[in-house]
């Protein structure tokens, strides 16, 4: 048997050495030495004569169907492509409290009869029991493992017959073959590592939460995302009940779809009719609003956006946002003031995406300017509008993607007034803010 030990590789010059060392003598870069495990063998020489070894035509690859299992939950069947596939490896990482846990449990609940491990290395099994009494969930069909060693983990899914596998989080497993702490690069690429063979080996559907840093990225080694072949992020505010489930990655389906669920105290509900959730709550138009039209994936969406103008009183005025990037924001507030001759250069400027989301996408930059024009006129655009568009920095609105299919939607909610591509910032103030 080859023998296994462990080195320290710096991460940006792949320098080995026997310990762990700040700056790298090679490269002398600092914090880039990681643990990882080397295996000392003989070198192979001659042909092995393997059939696994030789090259294939991809004309002669026979195909086999691969058979997805619904979850029970649609919003996460649609994210997933069609369900569980035998064998795949989903990553779930998401803020603290954002409801990541939650979803887990109501998948295990949505199993029925199938056998579900759940592997509990931050929780206890009471805790998890007191979730799953207030989703009126028994576990009958739920096994708990308190357990963070990733060897025990793996030798208990060899001999056990799980139809789905929960590890609750990945950072919190460690594996005997390192020596460094649970949550380090090297720990959670070896645990994920070795249990992703596991479940590969044994068809096994496997689901590891995991945790995301500051910047809103999994927490870890990139190499986690390269081993699973799911990743999903639920996201969304605290501050209210909505949560977004988003694929960043899918081997077994589309990359573009998107989940909505409402969080209660019962768990995740899905979200049927998700526009109606974001759209203008008050019944008689007011100045500063204006309804946009967002593809999250390939469905529309509408959101509301809110934007509040009033005289600075400082000498430097105020850029603040909620749910939309403050510097495009700049860029918007500086075509409107050089191609519209707009003055907000002593003014504040707010703007906020009802409903606590983030927008992304370049469409919802003409409603932006629509909605920040408005409160500065104190003027409500008509009744039943809707605009998308991206706006150029010569005041022109640039065409986007998936036109008719906004249009449709905003359309079937009661929008006959749909504001879109080809025209410009200027011609559309005029027309629709008289004042």
């Amino acid at each position: 048997m080859p023998k296994a030990k462990t080195v320290y590789v710096c991460q940006n010059c792949e320098y080995k050495a026997l310990q762990w060392v700040g700056q790298c003598p090679q490269c002398e870069k600092w914090n880039t030495f990681v643990e990882s495990v080397v295996t000392t063998a003989k070198a192979r020489t001659g042909f092995s004569g393997s059939a696994l070894s030789a090259p294939v035509k991809l004309s002669e690859v026979a195909l086999r169907a691969t058979n997805k299992e619904s979850t029970g939950i649609g919003e996460l069947d649609r994210v997933l492509g069609g369900g569980m596939a035998p064998g795949q490896v989903i990553l779930i990482a998401g803020e603290p409290g954002i409801g990541k846990s939650t979803l887990i449990t109501q998948l295990a609940q949505k199993l029925g009869s199938k056998s579900v491990l759940y592997v509990c290395g931050e929780e206890s099994p009471q805790q998890i029991k007191i979730r799953a009494q207030r989703m009126g969930y028994k576990g009958e069909n739920l096994l708990m493992l308190a357990e963070t060693n990733a060897d025990v983990v793996a030798e208990v899914m060899v001999n056990g017959s799980f139809d789905l596998v929960i590890v609750d989080s990945i950072q919190t497993m460690t594996t005997d073959q390192l020596t460094g702490t649970a949550g380090s690069v090297g720990q959670v690429r070896e645990s994920a590592q070795k249990l992703a063979g596991v479940a590969k080996k044994n068809s096994t559907p496997l689901v590891l939460v995991g945790h995301v840093t500051k910047e809103g990225v999994v927490a870890g080694p990139k190499v986690l995302e390269h081993v699973v072949d799911t990743v999903l992020y639920l996201e969304g505010d605290t501050q209210h009940v909505y949560r977004m489930l988003k694929t960043a990655k899918n081997r077994f389906g589309a990359v573009s779809e998107v989940g909505l669920f409402e969080l209660t105290d019962a768990g995740l509900i899905e979200v049927k009719n998700p526009s109606e959730m974001f759209l203008p709550q008050q019944k008689t138009p007011t100045s500063g609003s204006c309804v946009t039209v967002v593809m999250e994936g390939f469905r529309p969406i509408l959101f509301e956006i809110q934007a509040l103008v009033t005289k600075t009183a400082f000498g430097y005025p105020i850029r603040t946002t909620s749910g939309f990037n403050v510097n495009r924001l700049k860029v918007l507030i500086a075509i409107l003031e050089k191609r519209c001759g707009l003055n907000l250069s002593n003014s504040d400027v707010f703007v906020n995406v009802a409903g606590g989301y983030k927008i992304d996408e370049y469409a919802a930059d003409l409603a932006v300017c629509l909605a920040v024009a408005s409160s500065l006129k104190d003027v409500a655009l008509p009744a039943k509008s809707a605009a998308f568009g991206e706006c150029g920095l010569s005041g022109e609105v640039r065409e986007v993607q998936h036109q008719t299919k906004r249009t449709t939607e905003a359309k079937k909610l009661g929008y006959t007034n749909v504001i879109s591509p080809p025209l410009t910032i200027k011609k559309v103030l005029a027309e629709y803010l008289k004042k």
